[in-house]
């Protein structure tokens, strides 16, 4: 049987990329989802597609920085389908830059949604899932929440925050029957640089729309790895092999992954 086969699914940020990779993936095992986007045109040519591929699908209008919209969700759940088996805690964005050129707007841009914005998910779903006495959450944190480069602190520092969030709230509900699943992709193609903010170097971009394009894991793999690992109960996916590598170099040698990561970003300023 299939990870999470009917599962009654909230996915926030579905309206492109991994979001929609999500709802696509449990479309296919019959879900019954709710899909939001701040977009409800997007939110809703992704209910579509649930449609199409054999699920039920409702969509809704969500900004995760408002805790009553995200609320909002979990009651319409409730309302819809008699509950929820799986959140998918997935809105996000990108700020780059230097700590310090870095505005301070565009720090709690990233930081209301990023990191709000899953809390905002758990705060409202958790208390749900504490009464059923079962439930399974997957917070999307990235790569970057594990293995902290240079010009990237605004999105390492909220990547890492949700790590942290899960890791705790695994401790919090893991006796309960309570499955907390923390995602941490490195490149896939999805539009996060497009929308992305701050005065990082143009190259950046280019470069990591290269890595994202040539990656051999995109959207659909990661949405197939994290319901897998959440079915299993396990804490951390970490889908990618370079991911999976760097965060074992900087757990067993910690010294020399800050030693190398800063030479690196010094040669980068020399060219």
């Amino acid at each position: 049987m299939s990870a999470m086969e009917g599962a009654r699914s909230v996915v926030t940020g579905a309206g492109s990329g991994l979001g929609r990779a999500f709802a696509e993936t449990l479309a296919a095992r019959r879900g019954k989802l709710l899909v939001s986007d701040i977009d409800l045109a997007l939110a809703e040519a992704t209910a579509a597609r649930v449609r199409e591929l054999g699920g039920e699908a409702e969509a809704m209008r969500c900004d995760v920085r408002q805790a009553a919209e995200v609320e909002a969700l979990a009651a319409r759940m409730d309302e819809r389908f008699g509950g929820t088996d799986l959140v998918i805690n997935n809105a996000g964005v990108a700020v780059s830059g230097l700590v310090g050129e870095v505005s301070l707007e565009d720090w709690r841009w990233i930081l209301d949604i990023n990191l709000l914005g899953v809390i905002h998910g758990c705060h409202s779903f958790i208390p749900r899932f504490r009464r059923a006495g079962s439930g399974h959450v997957i917070n999307v944190a990235s790569a970057a929440g594990l293995i902290s480069l240079p010009t990237m602190a605004p999105y390492n520092a909220t990547k890492a925050a949700v790590v942290a969030l899960s890791e705790a709230l695994r401790g919090e509900v893991g006796h309960l029957g309570i499955h907390v699943t923390v995602l941490c992709p490195s490149f896939f193609v999805t539009n996060i640089i497009r929308d992305a903010r701050g005065p990082s170097d143009p190259r950046d971009a280019e470069e990591a729309t290269k890595l994202m394009e040539r990656s051999r894991v995109q959207a659909p793999d990661v949405a197939r790895a994290a319901l897998e690992a959440v079915a299993y109960d396990q804490l951390y996916c970490v889908p990618m092999l370079d991911g999976r590598l760097v965060w074992r170099l900087k757990r067993l040698w910690p010294w020399l992954f800050s030693t190398v990561t800063a030479a690196a970003y010094r040669r980068r300023l020399k060219k």
